[in-house]
């Protein structure tokens, strides 16, 4: 047995003080007076040695009580295989309220077990102890120690959260928050389910805070949930059928047949398709999604799933542009191909502006720049290129065959592209197309030999210098490029080798590679534009700027929540700052007119969460160190108690209270009833 105050054990020397009062206390005799003292020596002998009987049995009693109190005060307790902790705790529970634990253990969820067990834990502590309690959210509130009837209240007030943390990221955040404390006693306790693709406790060595690892099991659930969803075509056209691949896992052991999809697109609700997916693998399906509006679409695709459910729908919002707009810079007079080319496509809109009157400003508003045999392109118009590329857009270059080699170097150098080394004349074909690649892929029906390939009578000979990210798209049959894409950022930089001009090139009048190349590369992107976001992953999103007035600020609004959300301009892009902020699925508009949309936002749930494998005993048993535990409490377990001893060993202070208690008892019986 060992003492958690054994100071205390110093106040048995009031013992003495029950002993010094039997010692003097000295009783008054008064005098009767018998008219026959015959058997006076007989009644004194008896009276006497009855009464030292009693004072001795009373004189034990109190020294018992005594005794018992002091000890009581000490704390005694009986040590278990932990280290007993002596001083002040402070105390950081996490409480695992991601979507995981609303898994079913024994038809209770497991985050009600595990508040359950929270408030055991804190209730096995002293009042003096301080706690913090933390989930995933990271709440600004749950990083500070609070008092017992606090951590009660903090405990209480925890809802499943779509955030989810690896727990290295927990034991940091429950270091600095015990740090703060001025405590010697430093514990942690982390209630979860322990998922596997969260559970990094190995990598965890800090030895001067004490952790307990408290698994709760659940029952084992089969899931299916939606991957991701994303277009063929980056961006989707008026009165267009666009392709949309969805992407489904299974999580479980077992093969899923004939799981049912369906798509709700601007209020409409249609089935979809039906999938078979094999265990633990993903399956794809392709659907067509007709567009038959311009503006914002939101859209979510949706299976059937249970009992989880949370991974069964996803949002996702994509933007319809009234029309597709097309800028050729001429040196002189517009080509009439270019116009003819677009001219059967209402949707797009072609503008033509002389190289020597640009508008730099107008770059923006157009998806597509054509370079129409500039004689020439000056450094600053290469800037603006640039900068227009890098923001999205598309810059299509056809070189003049009366130019020398010099003047487009400011152009191929601001997009680190090969450069053009001399001009030939000599006539070549076009051997091959690349249908690999966006512009050309899905152009034609059938890939036979009857396709008519450009061929040119004149055309720059190109540097090959690795490095320079060049994707060849017409290729020359000595393997030269014919026609080339450099991607830079968000948009596309192509370049011709042979002018447009029809005495050095045939292109214009080849309809079957000319005209698609142009339409694939007005609706191309280097990346593709973001359909939906992730809840807790993407913290920032991006939207176009617009000129605030006043007191304006960007806001957003989902279907019950209104914030503001942190911003910051740069250039025509406002980066905007979400953090945790989003607790619900689904989509949110961004304005600062209530009644005009800039954008809409599609969020989703992190589908870490739908990998239902948890770690077993003998992985949980693999974490155990010297500072790292493992509570393992059945079902009807008191975890008070259980705690408490791994905290402090057995307790038996009550017991000696008990003890003081029956001394005293003894000793009024003695007092009353021993005559």
């Amino acid at each position: 047995m060992q003492f958690l105050y054994p100071t205390f054990l110093w106040a048995l020397l009031s013992i003495s003080i029950p002993i010094i009062i039997h010692l003097f206390s000295f009783r008054r005799y008064r005098k009767v007076f018998f008219t026959n003292v015959r058997f006076l020596q007989e009644v004194k002998e008896e009276t006497s040695s009855r009464r030292k009987l009693k004072n001795l049995l009373v004189l034990i009693a109190r020294c018992l009580a005594v005794a018992a109190m002091v000890l009581a005060f000490a704390q005694p307790y009986i040590p278990q295989q932990d280290k007993v902790l002596q001083g002040d705790r402070a105390v950081s529970i996490f409480i695992d309220n991601s979507f995981s634990m609303n898994a079913l253990s024994q038809d209770v969820p497991l985050l009600d077990k595990a508040r359950q067990r929270a408030r055991e834990i804190v209730l096995a502590y002293a009042t003096d102890d301080r706690f913090q309690i933390l989930t995933n959210d990271f709440e600004g509130r749950h990083q500070r120690l609070v008092s017992k009837e606090d951590a009660l209240t903090l405990i209480d007030e925890i809802k499943p959260s779509p955030a989810s943390r690896q727990l290295a990221k927990v034991l940091q955040r429950q270091q600095q928050a015990l740090a703060m404390g001025k405590m010697p006693n430093k514990i942690s306790y982390l209630l979860s389910d322990f998922q596997k693709n969260v559970s990094d406790i190995p990598y965890y060595s800090d030895s001067l805070m004490q952790v307990n690892l408290v698994p709760l099991q659940a029952v084992q659930e089969k899931n299916i949930s939606i991957d991701s969803v994303w277009f063929e075509a980056p961006v989707q056209v008026l009165n267009q059928v666009s392709q949309l691949v969805i992407k489904v896992r299974n999580f479980s052991g077992d093969p899923a047949e004939n799981v049912r999809l369906t798509l709700k697109h601007n209020g409409q609700e249609k089935p979809v398709g039906m999938l078979n997916i094999p265990a633990k693998s993903v399956a794809t399906d392709t659907i067509n999604v007709t567009i038959l509006q311009t503006g914002w679409h939101e859209a979510t695709v949706n299976l059937t799933d249970y009992p989880v459910q949370f991974d069964d729908a996803f949002h996702f919002s994509f933007y319809v542009a009234e029309q597709i707009n097309v800028l050729s810079i001429n040196e002189s007079i517009p080509n009439k191909y270019i116009n003819a080319a677009f001219s059967g496509l209402p949707y797009f809109k072609v503008s033509n502006q002389l190289s020597k009157a640009l508008d730099y400003s107008s770059f923006s508003n157009h998806q597509l720049i054509i370079l129409n045999e500039l004689s020439e392109v000056s450094s600053g118009l290469a800037a603006a290129l640039n900068t227009y590329v890098k923001n999205g857009g598309n810059v299509l270059m056809f070189p003049s065959g009366a130019s020398n080699v010099t003047a487009y170097r400011p152009l191929m150098n601001a997009f680190s592209a090969n450069d053009f080394t001399a001009f030939d004349n000599t006539e070549r074909k076009v051997s091959q197309v690349n249908t690999d690649e966006f512009v050309f892929n899905q152009v034609f029906t059938n890939k036979n030999e009857n396709l008519k390939l450009p061929v040119t009578r004149g055309n720059f000979k190109m540097s090959a210098i690795s490095g320079r990210n060049e994707e060849k798209l017409l290729t020359y049959r000595d393997g030269s490029a014919a026609l080339s894409r450099y991607p830079v950022e968000k948009g596309n930089f192509y370049v011709s080798a042979a002018p447009l001009d029809e005495r050095y090139s045939n292109l214009s009048r080849n309809g079957e590679i000319f005209v698609p190349m142009l339409y694939k590369m007005a609706i191309s992107t280097a990346r593709s534009p973001e359909i939906f976001y992730t809840i807790g992953k993407d913290e920032y999103v991006e939207a176009e700027a617009k000129v605030l007035s006043g007191e304006s600020t960007y806001k957003m609004k989902g279907l019950a929540d209104e914030f503001i959300p942190e911003q910051k301009t740069i250039s025509s892009k406002v980066i905007l700052g979400v953090g945790n902020a989003l607790k619900e699925a689904g989509f949110y508009n961004l304005y600062t007119d209530p009644k005009e949309v800039m954008r809409k936002f599609a969020f989703n749930y992190d589908r870490r969460e739908s990998d239902l494998e948890y770690c077993n005993s003998d992985e949980l048993a693999a974490f155990q160190r010297s500072n790292i535990s493992i509570i393992n409490a059945g079902e009807r377990s008191n975890f008070t108690d259980l705690v408490g001893e791994r905290s402090q060993g057995i307790s038996l202070w009550r017991w000696f209270v008990v003890l003081a208690l029956i001394a005293l008892a003894v000793e009024q019986l003695l007092l009353r009833f021993f005559k």
